[in-house]
């Protein structure tokens, strides 16, 4: 019997029909392998790596975003919300997606000085704002206070809801809010610790308010 599958295509065996996928997925394999070593060449000869045709998004609109001082000039899908744009498209990662869902906060940042939860935000409505992340708030030589108070103070384990808690603790610098450990709470009950470390970053914020 013949080893191509089309030898036979009414009674096909198993080791025919193995060795025909196996051919297509081995092409497939070697496409993607060789279309990640241009990008990785491209990369590293510092040339732009050049993006085919059929990756081009098609009704994408342009759009200025003022992020951290700096203007990026996008074409973006008008779907996009403000988090992904922010990770994927300008690739500042430090606002982290959690939940998706405007529930955990990970990916609060700061609007014309407000905070919002980034991922319920589409990024065309915010042609033009001024945009302040996580990277924008301190460099780890000259940490905002807040960073450093969360340093001291072990507000964090994990890290992960880390840049969304302190983006809504010095956001909530600027708000109404009583003295007490209680007051804190729940302005920043929109924030979740999945590791339970409310504690520490109450004191932390408080550390910052006291010393204000």
């Amino acid at each position: 019997m013949s080893g191509d599958l089309s030898a036979n295509p009414s009674n096909p065996t198993r080791r025919n029909f193995l060795k025909a996928t196996s051919g297509s997925a081995a092409a497939a394999m070697f496409g993607q392998t060789a279309m990640a070593h241009m990008s990785e060449a491209a990369e590293l000869s510092g040339t732009p790596a050049t993006q085919p045709d059929q990756f081009e998004i098609a009704g994408a609109v342009p759009i200025t975003l003022q992020i951290n001082g700096q203007p990026h000039s996008l074409k973006i899908d008008p779907r996009s919300t403000l988090l992904d744009c922010i990770r994927e498209t300008v690739a500042l990662t430090g606002t982290k997606k959690g939940c998706d869902h405007g529930q955990c906060g990970a990916c609060t940042v700061h609007v014309n000085g407000r905070r919002v939860n980034s991922c319920l935000s589409l990024a065309l409505l915010h042609d033009g704002d001024e945009i302040t992340t996580i990277e924008g708030l301190g460099m780890p030589d000259a940490l905002h206070p807040m960073q450093s108070a969360f340093v001291e103070c072990d507000g964090y384990q994990c890290g992960y809801c880390t840049s969304g808690q302190i983006m809504s603790a010095v956001a909530l610098l600027n708000e109404p809010c009583g003295p007490a450990d209680a007051d804190v709470k729940e302005l920043m009950s929109g924030n979740i610790c999945r590791c339970g470390a409310y504690a520490n970053i109450v004191a932390a914020i408080q550390q910052v308010r006291q010393n204000a």
